[in-house]
């Protein structure tokens, strides 16, 4: 017979208590309170979707037809009410105190009288628990299965419903953020608590957990440590306000919000914190592949993404002490970080003497912290040349960095848009003698970045001693002019006079600078940009003599090199941020940053001093030779200021080739011209005259007709050329003013000559000075370490076309230095090959004037 089972009105009011309390929803941690179900008698359906056919016929009284059912056993019914005993024990261990008091306040409403429900309570009930516990009897059928069939109900009424979650995957990491934000206060203080207790200890032990008698609630978690995978037991005090708390104050961390399985200890966390500062090759994912290892399990991808989700816990939880920490030393105000980053330059003493330079500091770009952008597969039929498709990475709000990182807001306030408006008429001043070489700062407005790449590099400052003190990711970008500016307009507002800030382009960033919206505060404040002395072969003399850090007052030993030497550690976790979000990725940059100015710049300061300081003992020590040299040709310590100081005026007249001279070797170069031009002339009419009717229809000449015209054309364009080589004479003579035209035997002519002739030398030697630097740093860049296979072939290839146009630079070198009265140095292949040092190029090189 089939039925349908119904039920007393008190489970809907209390299903409507248990939904307002927040336990309906999700699985019952307790069995169901106590049910009676009534028999209600229904004709048989013949649709198969009915969820009533074949379910329990229960009744109050023996059923008439008893000899049709088989009777349950008081043993049977005795071992299935133990097994679920133990079973709601079991699972009344995992509740929380909120849990079981929002239990409590369910079952109470399922005892209370139902007024409002307007169905009447049927009159045969059976209670399953008195079924259980043998004091009723419920007939079963020989085919059996009327007990699961009714536990199939009771699951049904009180179990999970099914229905349509609207989440995605997409943010189940923001969902897990907001989870852990909300408990963060709560954590910090479980992780301070435990810090506390553990003392002295260090992590050489673990911390030893209460009593279980004290605690509310105790269950067992996976705990992975170094050299092992356990199960510990967790104890909840009443002070417990979230399970992830409780764990905390265990030394674990756990990776879920609510309902963690698996916890990893702090001193497993903390090892790999300190190992990968140390050493920013090692990433989670080897990491947690040498867990396995040490452990013995194989690996599964989804370990590396748990022990990923514990770390960002655990940093989180660092940065909150350290919050609360500066908050009580009153260290939270803005900036405070960076106005007190290094006890040297932000630390005066009293009575100090006022030096030149109240801050030196130096900023570069590095591209080797590139993050690649996880982009969307294009649709189908669509190739991905060409197609830039959106991000499909995951949303994070999470924010790091914070006192570190300039926002991009800050950054974008001096992008190409601003500066574009200004160099529309831009024109160069005469304090920028390297414009024609650095070309970077003006073609910046129009550099692009591979669409692969979300963060295309950093960009730093750092003060001399090696603390870094700001910096801002290059997005999408080459190193734009706004990166520097945007650092200086920090710097300014925060360190006010007197700062000098080293930069590889610093002349030409001067330039920029001074016509930015922040030149007139940079002037005010008495900015000065300066050169490195690394980077000093690459710029002009002049601009050397002005901005290169060997030759500023003021400066002393320093090299303004120091970003140089903070990339070449940084450049290690290059490997390990290029397939980072872009959370993971500032979070591991301003993680190494900071540990490495706690726990390696600071701790070497002093290292640092003492060693400066005995090189400036050992300058000095030079004093006495230095002296004695200068006597013997008649100068002093003086002189040599106005040595730098003619040097300068002199390059300064020399920066562009003057007029008259300029003129006079353009003249001399239309004579050679007009020169070249007659002869050609001469031959051609030559070559006219003697031909005559006779000796065209000669047997050397069997197409008289395309031979007559061929020379009519060429004696033609050699008058049109000569022409116009006479009248180019003329206009310049005019100009010039000149009654006589030179000749070869003129003392005007040779004189021009010999200028013309060092001119030539002196441009052949400037291309081959640039091909040789160009073929040394690529040299350098292939020996280099981490220089990948396809790097080096391609640098070989660039080498091997370089020697190419390098030996053809050579030949022109040679023939204009045999050119010159008296001949110059002539080079071999050898010796090109030779050069180490920009230097080498210095001594062939000749000035203009006789007097120097």
């Amino acid at each position: 017979m089939n039925v349908t089972i119904g039920s007393s009105g008190r489970y809907n009011k209390g299903r409507k208590s248990a939904l307002r309390a927040g336990i309906i929803g999700r699985p019952f941690p307790l069995p169901p309170p106590p049910t009676k179900y009534v028999l209600v008698p229904t004709k048989p359906k013949t649709s198969s979707s009915s969820r009533n056919v074949g379910r329990l016929l229960m009744s109050g009284s023996a059923s008439s037809s008893a000899s049709q059912y088989e009777r349950l056993t008081q043993r049977h019914i005795q071992d299935l009410h133990r097994k679920e005993n133990e079973e709601a024990r079991h699972r009344l261990n995992q509740m929380t105190t909120e849990e079981v008091v929002a239990l409590q306040a369910f079952r109470t409403s399922l005892n209370t009288d139902d007024n409002d429900d307007d169905a009447p309570a049927p009159e045969h009930t059976i209670n399953l628990d008195d079924i259980l516990a043998g004091n009723s009897i419920a007939d079963v059928s020989h085919a059996g299965g009327e007990f699961a069939q009714l536990l199939a109900i009771e699951d049904d009424i009180f179990g999970t419903r099914k229905r349509k979650d609207p989440r995605t995957r997409r943010d189940r990491a923001q969902r897990r953020v907001d989870a852990f934000a909300v408990q963060l206060p709560a954590l910090i203080d479980a992780y301070m608590q435990w810090q506390l207790a553990l003392g002295d200890r260090c992590y050489e032990s673990d911390y030893s957990t209460p009593d279980l008698s004290t605690a509310q609630r105790a269950y067992d978690i996976a705990v992975v440590d170094v050299f092992s995978s356990t199960k510990q037991k967790i104890t909840e005090l009443s002070s417990d306000m979230y399970v992830a708390s409780a764990i905390i104050r265990h030394g674990l961390i756990p990776c879920a919000p609510y309902n963690p399985h698996t916890a990893y200890s702090i001193r497993l966390l903390e090892l790999y914190r300190r190992s990968h500062n140390h050493c920013p090759h090692l990433s989670i994912y080897a990491f947690s592949k040498t867990l396995c290892d040490l452990h013995g399990v194989s690996f599964k991808t989804h370990m590396s993404r748990r022990f990923s989700i514990a770390y960002d816990l655990y940093l989180e939880l660092h940065r909150g002490v350290d919050s609360h920490l500066n908050a009580s030393l009153g260290r939270d105000t803005p900036d405070y970080r960076l106005r007190h980053v290094c006890p040297c330059c932000t630390y005066a003493l009293v009575g100090e003497p006022k030096l030149q330079f109240n801050m030196l500091y130096a900023m570069d770009g590095n591209d080797s912290l590139k993050r690649i952008i996880r982009r969307e597969a294009p649709p189908e039929g669509h190739e991905s040349g060409g197609l830039v498709m959106p991000s499909s990475e995951a949303a994070d709000s999470r924010e790091v960095g914070k006192g570190w990182y300039l926002t991009r807001e800050e950054v974008d306030k001096w992008s190409k848009e601003t500066l574009a408006a200004l160099f529309a008429d831009f024109t160069e001043d005469d304090d920028n003698p390297c414009a024609e070489r650095w070309k970077n700062m003006s073609q910046e407005l129009a550099a692009k970045m591979w669409a692969i790449f979300d963060e295309s590099g950093l960009f730093i400052a750092a003060c001399r001693h090696g603390f870094v003190l700001v910096m801002a990711d290059m997005v999408r970008s080459g190193e734009l002019s706004k990166y520097p500016l945007a650092v200086v307009a920090k710097l300014l507002e925060t360190f006010g006079v007197d700062l000098g800030g080293g930069y590889d382009i610093g002349c030409r960033f001067k330039t920029t600078l001074a016509n930015s919206p922040l030149g007139a505060k940079a002037r005010a404040l008495n900015h000065r940009c300066l050169v490195g002395a690394f980077h000093g072969h690459a710029h002009n003399r002049l601009c050397q003599s002005t901005h290169l850090a060997t030759y500023v007052e003021g400066l002393g030993t320093e090299d303004l090199e120091t970003c140089e030497r903070i990339f070449s550690k940084s450049n290690a976790l290059a490997p390990a941020v290029r397939y980072m979000s872009r959370f993971h990725r500032r979070q591991a940059i301003a993680e190494f940053f900071d540990y490495m100015g706690k726990y390696e710049t600071f701790q070497n300061l002093g290292t640092f001093l003492l060693n400066n300081y005995k090189q400036a003992l050992s300058v000095l020590g030079t004093r006495d030779v230095v002296l004695a040299t200068l006597k013997q040709i008649g100068a002093d310590p003086d002189t040599v200021h106005e040595w730098l100081v003619e040097e300068r005026e002199y390059l300064l007249s020399l920066k562009k080739e003057p007029l008259g001279e300029t003129l006079e070797m353009e003249y001399l170069t239309l004579l050679l011209k007009l020169q070249a031009s007659t002869t050609i002339l001469a031959s051609s009419r030559a070559q006219w005259s003697i031909s005559t009717p006779s000796n065209i229809t000669s047997r050397q000449h069997p197409n008289s007709v395309s031979h007559t015209t061929a020379l009519e054309t060429a004696h033609r364009h050699a008058i049109e050329t000569y022409d116009k080589d006479l009248l180019a004479v003329q206009s310049m003579e005019m100009k010039l003013a000149i009654r006589k035209r030179w000749v070869a035997e003129d003392s005007e002519w040779k004189e021009a000559a010999n200028k013309l002739s060092m001119r030539r030398y002196q441009r052949c030697l400037d291309t081959l000075e640039g091909l040789v630097v160009a073929r040394m740093f690529e040299l350098t860049k292939m020996n280099m370490s981490q220089t990948g296979y396809n790097l080096r072939k391609h640098i070989a290839t660039s080498l091997k076309a370089r020697s190419t146009a390098l030996r053809s630079a050579l030949a022109r070198y040679n023939a204009a230095a045999c050119e010159l009265v008296p001949p110059r140095q002539t080079l071999t292949w050898e010796q090109i090959v030779d050069y180490a040092f920009l230097s080498d190029f210095d001594l062939l090189r000749d000035t203009r004037s006789p007097s120097c």
